[in-house]
């Protein structure tokens, strides 16, 4: 992706944690992004959100804090990382919302061409998953590396 990362990631022994610090004119933000396994063996979900007082993931929140393009670029990031380590699986996500979904299918779109160098991308559209389309309502995206 053309934009830059945050490079000050903190990651778990297992890959299935990391964090980052997003650093714009609301502060210091502890972002987090999980990687969980889901019912169907091999793929796993991402979620992707503020660290609370308490310690637990907010995917909830909207901190708007000015650094959007850099923290997707650095999910992507640790996607790569993730699926580097266990080639074998696959990550899905989505947004918590029409709107953040809608924002992730722009982001993929917007750079399409850098990441299917890395990766193999489909949306889930109509309850099947599909190559990604650029400009389809797409209800969620499963990724895995390419060998």
């Amino acid at each position: 992706m053309e934009y830059g990362i945050y490079s000050n990631l903190s990651i778990t022994d297992d890959f299935s944690i990391f964090e980052f610090l997003s650093i714009g004119p609301k502060g210091v933000i502890v972002k987090r992004i999980m990687f969980t396994p889901t019912e169907v063996e091999e793929v796993f979900n991402l979620s992707l959100g503020d660290v609370t007082f308490f310690g637990e993931l907010d995917a909830s929140s909207v901190s708007n804090n000015g650094d959007r393009n850099k923290i997707l670029a650095t999910v992507a990031y640790c996607i790569e990382i993730f699926l580097n380590q266990y080639p074998e699986r696959w990550v899905h996500f989505k947004g918590n919302s029409f709107g953040r979904t809608r924002l992730y299918r722009m982001a993929i779109s917007a750079n399409l061409k850098f990441l299917e160098s890395k990766f193999h991308i489909y949306s889930k559209v109509d309850n099947e998953f599909v190559p990604f389309q650029k400009n389809v309502h797409q209800d969620g995206f499963l990724v895995r590396i390419k060998p």
